[in-house]
């Protein structure tokens, strides 16, 4: 295969600074300009300062080995890294309604000087900037999309958590007998995996189910222990939220992922579930709920803005508070939890180095996390802590993920196939009847 030259611009090592290590024996240019932004980042307190901190570091240690100006190996069966400069061959390169004082042309200019030094290699223009990839493509240039990180081919492809099954009539009494009852390994070619949730379809009448969680070919079919939730006199609406509601109360299941259009009711079963198991009547098996999400879609540090943290959260807190509001009936219900400590209000960006221990812990729009911050999060999770992520997919703010590369779909994935892991999508919207028809609509 022919050797390639790639030119990776500052939103790909934003989302992922071992990217220059992902193009086999292929030689990566690193314009300067490319360089400047990178250190305008450096000092965020996210996974984009996190990223731009370790690719300087990356290429310091690079450096101390070679000169990066003619190019430093990136290791056995790879190819070079060299930083580049072509800023002053702009104009004469670029067609003249392109403003060359713009940063992204700069950094095309530099691609188009490497086509010329390189005319038997193809240069490729790598870039998360949708807006990069069309200009690259109307003056010639061949562009590509970050794709390496992503968890699934599409969001439709990533596991819904959910399967029917087809399964003789009487299979189905069985099963509402009291009979144990298997999925063997050859009656289908589906993936099976655990705390998947089946719905039993007899094949003489499709109108008659069971719904059962799956745990292995080896273990019968559960039956649904939990869809009501007493003390917030709150039951589940439809099969997802029964689903929902049985991996939030199960004490064997430590991760659940949720996702789902916005009223679905993923938050409120979260919520609702976890108050169950902190401040609920009876035995509870967690001493707090603690809540976090994403502080705004780019993911500044807060510390500038006056107050607590309480006080510095309440405004992306507004949707966990109504659903608090609801559940309790007092519109002072979160602050009186949190003078209590029972509900601790924690920012996503000084998450990383605790360590917590029995806990109940929901991080809510979590489809705007990357990999890396998912991973920083459960990665703080200790004994006797639970952990619930929910989000929706197809609403990301997050300019550096899309559906299928975000943090929570990586989640989904990477924990399927795991006992101690659950996920639900939900389909349906339960806020109100204009709320749902607006999500189909609109």
């Amino acid at each position: 295969m022919a050797k390639k030259n790639y030119l990776l611009d500052t939103s790909v090592y934003l989302t992922d600074a071992n990217s220059i290590f992902e193009f086999g024996n292929n030689d990566i240019f690193i314009p300067l300009k490319v360089l400047e932004e990178i250190d305008k980042h450096k000092k965020r307190q996210d996974s984009a300062g996190t990223n731009a901190r370790r690719i300087i570091r990356t290429l310091d240690g690079l450096r101390k080995s070679g000169d990066l100006q003619r190019g430093v190996r990136l290791g056995k069966g790879k190819g070079l890294v060299k930083v580049m400069s072509y800023s002053c061959l702009a104009e004469s390169i670029f067609p003249p309604d392109l403003d060359v004082k713009i940063p992204d042309h700069v950094i095309l200019a530099t691609a188009k000087a490497v086509q010329q030094e390189y005319p038997n290699r193809k240069i490729i223009v790598v870039s998360r900037d949708i807006n990069m990839r069309v200009i690259c493509d109307s003056i010639g240039m061949i562009a590509e999309d970050y794709v390496t990180e992503k968890a699934a081919e599409s969001s439709d492809q990533i596991y819904n958590g959910f399967i029917e099954h087809l399964v003789d009539d009487q299979v189905i009494d069985r099963f509402y007998d009291g009979e144990e009852i298997l999925i063997e390994e050859d009656e289908t070619e589906q993936s099976w995996y655990p705390n998947q949730f089946i719905m039993m379809v007899s094949n003489a009448n499709e109108k008659k189910t069971a719904l059962a969680r799956f745990i292995s070919h080896h273990v019968p079919l559960k039956k649904i222990m939990h869809d009501r939730l007493p003390d917030w006199n709150i039951s589940a609406r439809n099969k997802e939220q029964a689903f929902a509601v049985d991996l939030l109360m199960n004490p064997d299941i430590k991760i659940i992922s949720l996702i789902g259009r916005a009223g679905s009711g993923k938050t409120l079963c979260a919520i609702a579930a976890g108050m169950q198991q902190t401040i609920g009547h009876g035995e509870n098996p967690y001493s707090r709920l603690i809540v976090s999400r994403p502080v705004q879609p780019l993911g500044k540090d807060i510390g500038f803005l006056p107050g607590s943290m309480h006080e510095k959260m309440l405004p992306w807190l507004m949707p966990i508070q109504d659903n608090l509001q609801y559940l309790l009936g007092d519109k002072n219900a979160l602050q009186m939890y949190v003078e209590k400590g029972k509900i601790e209000i924690e920012a996503l960006t000084y998450i990383r180095g605790r360590s917590i221990a029995n806990a109940y812990v929901i991080i809510d729009e979590a489809q705007n996390l990357t990999k890396h911050e998912i991973k920083t999060i459960i990665t703080r999770i200790g004994d006797g802590t639970k952990i619930v992520l929910t989000g929706d997919i197809e609403q990301i703010d997050n300019i550096y993920v899309n559906e299928t590369s975000n943090g929570l779909a990586h989640a989904i994935e990477s924990f399927k196939q795991y006992p101690i892991a659950g996920h639900v999508t939900f389909k349906k919207g339960e806020r109100s009847e204009l709320a749902t028809l607006a999500s189909k609509v609109l």
